[in-house]
């Protein structure tokens, strides 16, 4: 009786793994279901060629206030961050020199007066009338030269952004006694890719922006552009000038130089279609086929537009392309179109 028994459950047990076995079978020769996509025909757009380059501002000029010679600095007449005007003194140094070739000058002067009167009645030489008038020539352009480094002048309208003397110190010509800077106007220099070598002319306007003034523009001109492309960068300087009327821009700003090089026909793309290879930056595109199968397809990006991306090469306009589903895609698989409401 147990033997019999026996014999009913293994029979039982056989009969059980036989359907679970058939039943694993159908369910894997089962069809899958195509991946559910959306999908948008690709439009071409007018789209602008902008290039945007980054700078430091630059004064646009610098001058460093020095005297030719050693001496006492007697007088300190500006100091950091003081408006200075073209010409006006900043310092003054001893004037014992100058004292003493002001007085000669005095001295030449009348000996070349006394000089005249007998050269003209021929009780002089030629040659001791030319020699007293090349002395008091000399002795002029003497006191001239003191003068200059005696009463030290701004050559620019500017701002002083450094002082390294003080009244009464010796001035030792180890470094400029004043550092002014002309801050209107400011330029910057960018480096250009010399395939915009021919698009780039002297009075062209940009766009220019600093982080301490987010939100805002300012506008620049072209002022100059270098003749010369650098064989290691292929690229070439371009001066940017901006008037800077209200002086809120400063040297040493960062900024971001933004031009305008005309406009392109390329396909705009919504950018949910666009996806980013993984451990690449490369990006790719699922193109729908007609027989209802996706291509997978590079495509090279061009500029962010809000929610779209241009694309500047790898899909033509008309071309249909998914955009959500593609977690469940490869290159060709079969799909189905959800239905728009």
């Amino acid at each position: 009786m147990k033997l019999t028994n026996l014999f009913c459950y293994v029979a039982a047990g056989l009969l059980l793994c036989a359907c679970g076995s058939k039943k694993d079978n159908n369910a894997e020769n089962m069809p899958k279901a195509a991946p559910v996509v959306s999908v948008v025909t690709a439009q071409a757009e007018d789209v602008e060629v902008t290039n945007t380059f980054t700078s430091n501002i630059e004064p646009y000029a610098i001058n460093n206030i020095v005297s030719q010679t050693a001496g006492r600095i007697v007088s300190i007449n500006a100091e950091v961050g003081s408006q200075v005007r073209k010409g006006q003194v900043l310092a003054k140094m001893d004037d014992v020199n100058l004292t003493k070739t002001r007085l000669q000058i005095i001295n030449d002067s009348t000996e070349l007066a006394r000089l005249t009167e007998l050269y003209n009645i021929g009780a002089v030489s030629q040659a001791d009338y030319d020699l007293a008038t090349l002395s008091l020539n000399l002795a002029k352009k003497t006191y001239y030269n003191l003068a200059e480094n005696t009463y030290l002048r701004s050559p620019i309208n500017g701002v002083v952004t450094a002082r390294n003397y003080d009244k009464g110190d010796m001035y030792s010509m180890t470094q400029p006694i004043f550092v002014v800077q002309q801050i209107v106007p400011v330029k910057m220099l960018i480096n250009v890719s010399e395939s915009l070598f021919t698009q780039v002319d002297k009075g062209m306007e940009f766009d220019i922006e600093v982080e301490a003034y987010p939100g805002e523009t300012f506008k620049g001109k072209v002022n100059l552009i270098y003749p010369t492309v650098s064989a290691t960068t292929h690229t070439f300087p371009v001066e940017i000038v901006c008037q800077n009327s209200d002086q809120r821009l400063r040297p040493g700003m960062f900024a971001r130089v933004t031009a305008n090089f005309g406009m392109n026909h390329h396909v705009v793309v919504p950018d949910v279609a666009v996806v980013k290879q993984m451990g690449s930056g490369e990006h790719f595109i699922y193109v729908l086929q007609p027989d209802n199968t996706v291509k997978y397809t590079l495509v090279e990006i061009g500029k962010r537009l809000g929610s779209k991306y241009e694309i500047v090469s790898g899909i033509n306009e008309g071309d249909v392309i998914v955009t959500s589903g593609q977690i469940r895609l490869k290159d060709g698989v079969a799909v189905q179109v959800k239905a728009e409401n």
